[in-house]
């Protein structure tokens, strides 16, 4: 049984997340990510201005008049949520840790996609895997997402992308939308990625922290990995040393958005100091304004 103070700061996540949800992402999931295709549903009479090409003609010679076939979306999808529970998560220099920004994001896009009767599934995992919950529909899925991201420990502090990406490759053999939520301080995910996206559609969300990416001068000061828990000296008053971390931080995420659109997959970049939902809506409209251009 969760704790009182858990239950009550999963409902307020839940009823926060959901009305943003009934508001700024109404349909917009739905008019985007799409079915597997048509299915056959009835025939009914023809009238002027059908397309010819769904008369169904064995009908139409029993009938002895034309009737068409009528097809309807397959709409359930199978939407998996991919998390980074490393150590990295539970930083935050402005208002919130990036973990909890991560539970928001789950909860968001677990509320749009019951919304519209898909599955959900979702895998933890940090320099190994946590947790794997097999996809299923209902209303409480979301609260159960909710939970999972705010009272589950992990054993591992490391991050390890590449082993997380196959173990969904193997457990999820039919093709689902898959939301790969991290901060992407790894390495050696290249080739696990492409072999993701082949057969999944793939959403990297990047949560990054504006303290991760410049130092600021604070002279002489001691920092520790969270990850690997190692100290290290440094002297944020030197100016070289704060352009050597910039650059080198730079780099880094240069590199990862060269890879991703090296290979057509949408990075939806999240800023601590923001809204998550601003780039979540850009990446909505991005793909919404695709599919009309049919690209």
């Amino acid at each position: 049984m969760l704790p009182a103070e858990t239950f009550r700061q999963v409902r307020r996540i839940h009823i926060r997340t959901r009305r943003l949800v009934d508001g700024a992402l109404a349909g917009e999931y739905h008019s985007v990510f799409k079915g597997r295709g048509m299915e056959f549903s009835e025939v009914r009479e023809y009238v002027p201005g059908d397309d010819v090409r769904t008369i169904d003609w064995n009908v139409t010679a029993r009938m002895g008049q034309p009737f068409v076939k009528q097809y309807v979306e397959e709409r359930e999808l199978t939407v998996m949520l991919l998390v980074d529970l490393s150590a990295s998560g539970q930083f935050g220099s402005v208002t919130r840790f990036k973990s909890e920004i991560a539970t928001e994001l789950c909860a968001v896009l677990t509320l749009s996609a019951i919304r519209n009767n898909d599955k959900v599934g979702l895998i933890l995992f940090t320099d190994r895997i946590e947790h794997f919950i097999p996809p299923q529909k209902g209303r409480n899925r979301a609260l159960q997402v909710i939970r999972e991201m705010l009272v589950f420990e992990p054993a591992g502090r490391g991050t390890d992308l590449g082993h997380a990406l196959e173990y969904l490759h193997k457990v999820c053999r039919r093709r689902s939308v898959t939301f790969l939520i991290s901060d992407f301080l790894a390495h050696d995910y290249e080739r696990p990625l492409r072999l993701v996206h082949k057969r999944h559609d793939l959403v990297p969300i990047c949560i990054a922290d504006p303290r991760e990416m410049e130092l600021p001068n604070l002279g002489l000061i001691m920092l520790r990995d969270l990850e690997t828990g190692e100290h290290a000296l440094i002297d944020t008053g030197s100016a070289a040393v704060r352009r050597a971390y910039r650059e080198q931080r730079a780099a880094a995420a240069l590199a990862r958005e060269r890879l991703f659109r090296s290979l057509g997959i949408d990075l939806i970049e999240v800023d601590t100091r923001e809204s998550y939902m601003r780039p979540l809506m850009r990446f909505f409209r991005l793909r919404e304004k695709r599919r009309r251009e049919g690209r």
